[in-house]
């Protein structure tokens, strides 16, 4: 099925919520493929899809401008093609035979009752030679540029981090920018394509079409610029609010988070999206914690490499598991920021008692837990000082401060 195609009756869909979507998302994609199945050569696929992608577009445009912008664009794509080609090769086994978006032709997203993108598999004006098989990463690369184009940017944040989050396709992240090139330059091609459909009768209609064209190709730009992200570890006993407010950072500065609760079950083979209420096994052992901070630390190294800020939540109560995380940024010269998130012993034994109410757990054990990590926890050495920030989160701005913080001392914005 092609972008040309509409929806049968049998896919038409209720409109999604973000986390809706993202959850169909993860789930299509992690269906297996049939046994037979003849998997092509991943790079070659992609080169194909970016080459009709760029003629097409280079056919139809005439301005001088428009020409030289495409033809930098191109010119980065073969340099990112040259340089993610091992990257790209590994992932043959995650090839699908159809996406998502050409699949439910008719989806529609909505965020709180209004209504953010319909149909964002947009529909082909004149017919496309898609390849058989794809990456799945297509799918986010396609929502991204949808939700952007739209000035949707909070919403084009979470639906990075909640799609890794669900997937565990960390890797993905180092040639998503590539895809969202691509995908941005579908939308120029099919901007393009509606300007020849609809002649020369209708100049408003002209000028709208060259329009959306460059707002697609302003946005392949901004995604094919070199970026210099920083390292955020969030560090913090139980009920300190570290969680609640690293989440903040998704969607505010587009960080993607990494939560040492969700990699631990992860590791464990648990679906992290149903918590880890009565599970068969103890997942807290030292190994496991070591494991956990270990996988912390590798998935971190894929996002900062990729370009995306990350921003880790976890105890962090051992120096040796900051240090760990630390070296990520440090070693490849990227800025680093520890957030330690604090709160007075009442409030945070309020907060354990709560949660442990409401998750219906003992609560005289969650809070020995507490007392445990405030015991076990390792303070801060002089060098790690250089790179510290305290933040109070019983303050009723503390999620406004952590934002600044991290925009003043690293310098997102």
């Amino acid at each position: 099925m092609t972008g040309n195609d509409a929806a049968s009756p049998d896919t038409a869909l209720e409109p999604f919520t973000l986390e809706e979507l993202l959850d169909a998302l993860a789930e299509f994609h992690a269906e297996p493929l049939p046994p037979e199945s003849d998997l092509p050569e991943p790079l070659t696929v992609l080169k194909h899809r970016s080459e009709a992608e760029f003629s097409a577009c280079r056919s139809l445009l005439t301005g001088d401008e428009d020409v030289e912008r495409l033809d930098a664009l191109k010119v980065w794509l073969d340099q990112e093609f040259d340089r993610l080609a091992p990257i790209i090769e590994v992932r043959k086994d995650r090839l699908r035979p159809s996406r998502w978006y050409m699949e439910y032709s008719d989806v529609r997203l909505c965020d709180n009752g209004r209504l953010v993108v319909a149909q964002s598999a947009a529909q082909d004006p004149k017919p496309f030679d898609y390849p058989e098989m794809a990456d799945p990463g297509h799918d986010l690369a396609s929502l991204r540029v949808e939700l952007e184009l739209r000035g949707e940017m909070t919403l084009s944040h979470q639906a990075l981090d909640g799609y890794l989050r669900r997937s565990g396709d960390y890797e993905l992240a180092r040639i998503l920018s590539l895809l969202q090139v691509i995908e941005s330059m579908a939308g120029m091609r099919r901007a393009l394509q509606r300007r020849q459909v609809s002649g020369h009768e209708r100049p408003s209609l002209m000028a709208e079409t060259m329009n959306s064209f460059r707002r697609y190709l302003t946005l392949a730009e901004r995604h094919a610029e070199f970026r210099f992200p920083p390292l955020v570890i969030g560090v913090g006993v139980s009920g300190s609010g570290k969680s609640r407010f690293t989440r903040t950072l998704v969607g505010r500065l587009g960080a993607v988070r990494l939560s040492s609760d969700v990699q631990r079950l992860v590791l464990h083979g648990f679906n992290p999206q149903l918590g880890s209420d009565d599970l068969p096994v103890d997942i807290y052992t030292r190994e496991a914690t070591d494991k956990t901070y270990q996988r912390l630390a590798a998935c971190a190294g894929i996002l900062l490499d990729a370009g995306y800020m990350v921003c880790v939540d976890g105890t962090f109560l051992e120096r040796k598991q900051r240090e760990l995380l630390r070296w990520q940024a440090e070693a490849r010269g990227l800025p680093v920021l520890l957030v330690s998130f604090e709160a007075d012993d009442e409030t945070l034994r309020r907060r354990i008692s709560k949660r442990a109410v409401r998750n219906e757990r003992d609560e005289s054990l969650s809070l020995a837990v507490l007392a445990a990590q405030q015991d076990a926890f390792e303070d801060f050495t002089d060098e790690e000082r250089l790179h510290l920030v305290r933040l109070d989160s019983t303050a009723d701005n503390a999620a406004e401060t952590l934002a600044s913080l991290i925009e003043e001392h690293i310098r997102v914005l």
